[in-house]
């Protein structure tokens, strides 16, 4: 760690592996209903426990990203965070937006709209929090040194940033109110969220290979091109059944296509730097993330996002267990396991100590990812069949979902992998090895 202000990201870093506890944890439980449908279903609807499991999902991310923006702006930008005092308020707003989010949905307080429920104080309080970390990195990014992985990160975010104002268009019609709500899912996660992932993905490739930073710098103007290219009119594969006229079904098939582009270029970005480096880096547990976090990434955003994104294809497919599938092997891919990389490389600097407990570090990798890989494959099967009885064969919803238990029961399983993974990732970070002191010679009484 070269700059005392880097310091604020360790207390982001801690709240958002808090919430990854609890996130997995929810969604474990959501597994299980699916498996036991009456489980607590009147102390604690299905409903709120998906709002809970996807909420702190998309909360524990931003954090990260935050936390990642603090820690490696100063250090590109060779200057002290414009303010520290600033970063730590809009922590504070954070989390008391997300315990009053939280505390909403217990008493039955939503939005409604999936993913964008908070009540409206809090995503007025997520606006503010957004304004103060604008202003903060951005003075901080203006007044020092400028690199690409900066400027690409500073366009993510602020993009990140100013899509959340479309969260309180709400119009009544229901077309323009799915059209408006993937102005921030849709330009998010496929978009600027990808920005981010390239900054910081070139941030860890930079320091745990070795490769020159001209090299690194190409190789990110050409991934952030094709995501920015293939994702702002990919957003029209969302379009193709909510009203809109029919020429989306063409543009939202196209340029959906093509978003597979950026996330093979990042997955092979990631394996040729490590190939071309010359720098044996003592952190082997946060290149083999930053490694699974690209190819993972390929798989679950681009492989499994192409397998029903056709207009011909997502007709019968659209809101099956498919979709299920590839939102969280491409969530899991893209985005949790590069905080996690971030985690791991950041984390042991932050604390002035050599990486640490990095078996157990890398043995929650293959926990996570192979759980998660399960996961994905017992999904998309249990969605072929729910896409044929149900959408084909004509067969009733509940019908088809009973047809569908010892899916659900393998997906439980496969979570139940997840969670240990994740919670044996944080006693990773967070608890200390202790120092074996190996004993020297024995001194002989008389010599």
């Amino acid at each position: 760690m070269k700059y005392q202000s880097q310091k604020v990201a360790y207390a982001y870093f801690l709240v958002a592996m808090a919430l990854f506890g609890i996130q997995v944890l929810g969604g474990l439980l959501a597994g299980w209903i699916y498996v036991s449908p009456n489980t607590l279903s009147e102390i604690l609807p299905f409903n709120v426990i998906r709002m809970i499991h996807t909420n702190a999902l998309i909360v524990w991310l931003l954090l990260g990203f935050f936390g990642a923006a603090y820690y490696l702006v100063p250090e590109e930008s060779e200057r002290e965070i414009f303010s520290v005092k600033l970063a730590y308020i809009q922590l504070a707003i954070l989390v008391v937006g997300t315990l009053g989010a939280v505390g909403s949905y217990l008493v039955g307080i939503h939005g409604g709209r999936e993913f964008l429920e908070q009540p409206l104080w809090v995503k007025f309080g997520i606006l503010v929090a957004a304004v103060i970390f604008l202003v903060n990195v951005s003075l901080t990014f203006l007044a020092g040194r400028k690199t690409a992985i900066t400027n690409i990160l500073m366009l993510g975010l602020w993009l990140l940033c100013l899509l959340w104002v479309f969260a309180f268009i709400n119009p009544d019609n229901l077309s323009l109110d799915k059209m408006y709500w993937w102005m921030v899912v849709h330009l998010w996660v496929e978009a600027t969220w990808e920005l981010v992932m390239a900054a910081i993905l070139g941030f860890l490739m930079l320091k745990l290979t070795g490769v020159d930073r001209e090299v690194i710098e190409k190789w990110l103007y050409v991934i952030v091109a094709t995501a920015l290219f293939s994702g702002i009119l990919g957003t029209g594969h969302h379009f193709y059944w909510i009203g809109t006229p029919g020429y989306w079904q063409w543009i939202g098939s196209i340029f959906s296509t093509f978003e597979v582009v950026p996330f093979f270029a990042m997955m092979s970005f990631a394996f040729v730097m490590v190939w071309k480096g010359r720098k044996n880096h003592p952190n082997k547990a946060a290149l083999l993330w930053s490694l699974g976090s690209s190819t993972v990434a390929f798989f679950g955003a681009g492989v499994w996002g192409f397998l029903h994104t056709l207009h011909g294809v997502n007709f019968y497919t659209h809101g099956t267990q498919i979709t299920a599938a590839h939102g969280h092997l491409a969530f899991y891919g893209a985005y949790v396991a590069l905080n996690l990389a971030m985690f791991s490389y950041a984390m042991p600097l932050l604390r002035n100590r050599a990486p640490y407990n990095q078996v157990l570090n890398m043995a929650s990798f293959w926990l996570m990812t192979g759980g998660m890989a399960f996961m994905t494959f017992t999904l998309t099967f249990a969605g072929t069949i729910q896409t044929h009885m149900q959408r084909i064969v004509g067969d009733y919803y509940m019908d088809v979902q009973d047809q569908l238990g010892l899916f659900y029961l393998m997906r439980f399983g496969s979570g139940v992998a997840v969670v240990l993974g994740a919670l044996l990732f944080i006693y990773s970070m967070l608890v200390v090895r202790r120092e074996v002191v190996k004993p020297g010679p024995v001194a002989v009484p008389g010599e």
